[in-house]
Formats: structure tokens, C-alpha cells, sequence
């Protein structure tokens, strides 16, 4: 089950790309709360804090706005132009009897017995979209992949769900292969043609020496 995260909000009343930027200065990111046919409520959260819950896969919050507590969901992350630092973020009124659609990671386990056979594991996908219960939402999706062979192939159906959860994707869609990788005669051709050729005919010996001379005669 989902944990609902606690946090402290404070109402934002300085709106524009100035204000934010002096509340990320000062260690703050804004944020909106909407949803449920309610007012729009704009508020700052303390930036260390909101970071460390979300790189742990937290979904779920309860944003304490003065007297207010509002239950929402992460709806968008913005970060900035190199996509590292967090600049704003969107949260939707939920009720926590609803189903919602959400995006978590997914995260394969163990080696498959396939590598025994000189293949290797690429995983094609790592985020799964899934339909759940807001209380059920998983912080990630944990699959092993011991069992794959080489030459296997582990599509979206056959993942193991926790209950309750749906996933959105075509369940026929790759999530990982166990292959053996081989050089193609393609990228053989390529490295042949990356060695320096020979320009001209290399001289005798005896050439090099008649040459010599003659350049001492001039």
C-alpha cells in the first residue's frame, strides 16, 4: 500500500518566473494544487525534502497548507534546462477511493540463465504506466528475470504485478531480451576501414639512399 507523505506547504503569493527563481534560491519549489472542481492553490515546498521523497518513487502526499490539508498526487515534475534540478511541480486532488493512472519505474532483479550462454540482458523499457487504487500505487515494479533464457524475450504481460495494479502498456510490448551479441560483418568492414592506408609505393632501400644523395648534391 501506498504511504501518504506528510508535508508542510505554505501559500504562494508572489506569482512569475522572478518570484519563483528567489524561492529556489532560498532553498523553496513551487507548486500548484488543483483538481476535484476545487480553487487552484499555488504553494511553495521546502526543496531538499519534497527531492529526497521523489527520488525514492514517492507518489502520494498530504500537503498541510495552513489549517487546510489537501490529499494529492504527483500529476508533474519540471526541471530545468538540464533536466536535473527540480523548478516546479503540479499536484491533483485525489480521493483515496479513486483509481488514478501513474508512471513508476521498473526495475529488473537477478541474472538471468541465459548469460551462462553468452547472452546478454538489454532492458527496452523502465518505466511502466499502470491503473491502481491511489493507496496501492507502488513506489516501483520489481521483476525477476532469472528464469530467461537465452534468446527469451519478457513482454509487458508477462510481468508480476503487485494485486490491484493494471498495466496500461500493449501487453505484447518488449520490456527485456536475453541475446547474444555479435559483431556483424558490418562493423568489421567498418574498423578495416578505419586503418590507415599506404599512399604511394614504400622505397627500396637503395631508393632511400639515391634519394638522399641526390638532395645533398642540391
Amino acid at each position: 500500500m501506498a504511504q501518504t507523505i506528510t508535508l508542510n506547504a505554505s501559500p504562494r503569493t508572489q506569482l512569475g518566473s522572478r518570484a519563483n527563481k528567489r524561492l529556489r534560491d532560498s532553498g523553496q519549489i513551487p507548486g500548484v494544487i488543483y483538481g476535484h472542481k476545487e480553487e487552484v492553490v499555488t504553494v511553495t515546498l521546502p526543496k531538499k525534502e519534497i527531492t529526497n521523497h521523489l527520488h525514492q518513487g514517492a507518489h502520494l502526499f498530504e500537503l498541510a497548507v495552513d489549517s487546510r490539508r489537501e490529499t494529492v498526487l504527483i500529476k508533474e515534475v519540471q526541471f530545468d534546462h538540464l533536466g536535473i534540478e527540480i523548478i516546479h511541480l503540479d499536484f491533483a486532488r485525489v480521493d483515496l477511493n479513486e483509481r488514478v493512472t501513474v508512471t513508476v519505474p521498473l526495475e529488473l532483479r537477478g541474472t538471468p540463465k541465459g548469460e551462462e550462454e553468452g547472452g546478454v540482458l538489454q532492458q527496452i523499457i523502465s518505466d511502466l504506466e499502470i491503473e491502481c487504487l491511489v493507496t496501492d500505487i507502488p513506489n516501483v515494479i520489481r521483476h525477476n528475470v532469472s528464469e530467461l533464457g537465452l534468446d527469451s524475450v519478457l513482454h509487458v504481460k508477462d510481468l508480476q504485478l503487485p494485486p490491484n495494479v493494471r498495466a496500461l502498456q500493449d501487453g505484447e510490448q518488449i520490456v527485456a531480451t536475453v541475446r547474444e551479441i555479435q559483431e556483424t560483418a558490418e562493423a568489421a568492414a567498418t574498423e578495416e576501414a578505419a586503418e590507415p592506408e599506404l599512399i604511394g609505393r614504400k622505397p627500396e632501400e637503395g631508393e632511400a639512399a639515391e634519394g638522399a644523395a641526390e638532395a645533398e648534391k642540391k
